[in-house]
């Protein structure tokens, strides 16, 4: 897995940045990014507009040209596959370069670089050859840390997420899939594909993203793939990345009242569960979480508190659960 040559300097980095509706933000995103190159490091940004069909690719374009930014470039796709698959035609561009880089970079682009989250990860893959995967620290539209990598999900998981008990989630919280992170690097399941840097070795080893994900999940699947290679994961809180999230779908956006989660969401969940844990999992996991949300729908109901969740939760969940009989599985 691990070859020679890997521990030394990181002087060209990729960046991936997958558009869809939000050209204003990729501007925005390439802008901090111009400030990352100098002093021996390189940038090269590849820019993959995932058929938006609202001229938000032209002004990305118009914004390159402008600025004389030489080192990004626009790529059009014919169609929307979601974001892996915006992903993949990114690093399928950027390890066709003659001059390869050292590091691959994917970036939301709700996302704005602080300066020197470019050469703390450079210093860092550099340093760690073990690191397939290294995502770094976020920091919330209002410039607060949001501190939190993963573990993957699980049936106790589900549980520990469906019930939202302060008592068991004590108990369960070696399986709760968020991951409170202090101030130090740290191996971990996985982190957000909003920022998420992957060592190029990982990627000529064949390793892309599952493009049945249309999104979310997809990079939970990926960390699992690098894994499953003998690559490590980790949280790199010396980089650091503001996030606005939510910006393309808003569905994770900070707003008064939770969006209907989409279709999508439910598909992406359950294809994580069927895939790598099989169809008997996948209904067991089902079970957990519903069961776990009643409890605490009934909880809320009891002390007369306001409801938190999506509109209709509980009910899309089941519609799209391994539960229902005849439902096709992607």
């Amino acid at each position: 897995m691990i070859g020679p040559g890997l521990l030394h300097a990181i002087d060209v980095i990729d960046v991936i940045i997958v558009n869809y509706r939000t050209g204003p933000l990729v501007v925005s995103c390439l802008q901090t990014l111009a400030a990352e190159a100098g002093e021996g490091m390189r940038i090269r940004a590849f820019v993959i507009d995932n058929a938006s069909g609202d001229g938000s690719a032209d002004m990305i374009e118009a914004a390159i040209m402008q600025h004389d930014w030489h080192w990004a470039r626009v790529h059009r796709s014919a169609v929307n596959g979601g974001f892996g698959a915006g992903n993949n035609i990114g690093i399928d561009l950027a390890l066709a370069q003659a001059q390869p880089a050292g590091l691959i970079w994917l970036l939301n682009p709700d996302t704005r670089v602080m300066p020197g989250a470019a050469r703390e990860l450079a210093r860092f893959m550099a340093g760690t050859p073990g690191a397939g995967i290294v995502g770094t620290a976020l920091l919330e539209a209002d410039g607060n840390l949001w501190p939190f990598a993963f573990r993957f999900p699980s049936v106790l998981g589900e549980i520990e997420r469906g019930l939202r008990w302060s008592f068991t989630s004590r108990l369960l919280s070696r399986h709760a899939i968020a991951r409170r992170m202090d101030g130090r690097p740290a191996v971990v399941d996985w982190v957000s594909g909003a920022s998420l840097a992957i060592r190029p070795a990982l990627l000529r080893e064949g390793l892309r993203f599952d493009e049945g994900y249309f999104l979310y999940y997809e990079e939970t699947d990926l960390c699992r793939a690098a894994r499953s290679n003998g690559w490590q994961c980790w949280y790199l809180p010396q980089a650091l990345v503001l996030h606005i999230a939510g910006q393309s779908t808003g569905v994770t956006a900070t707003q008064a009242r939770p969006r209907r989660l989409p279709d999508y969401w439910f598909q992406s969940r359950s294809r994580y569960f069927r895939k790598n844990h099989g169809r008997a999992y996948a209904l067991l996991a089902d079970l957990a979480w519903m069961i776990s949300h009643t409890i605490f729908l009934g909880k809320q109901a009891l002390r007369g508190s306001p409801g938190i969740d999506p509109p209709r939760l509980l009910s899309d969940f089941a519609r799209h659960s391994a539960l229902v009989p005849g439902r096709r599985r992607t």
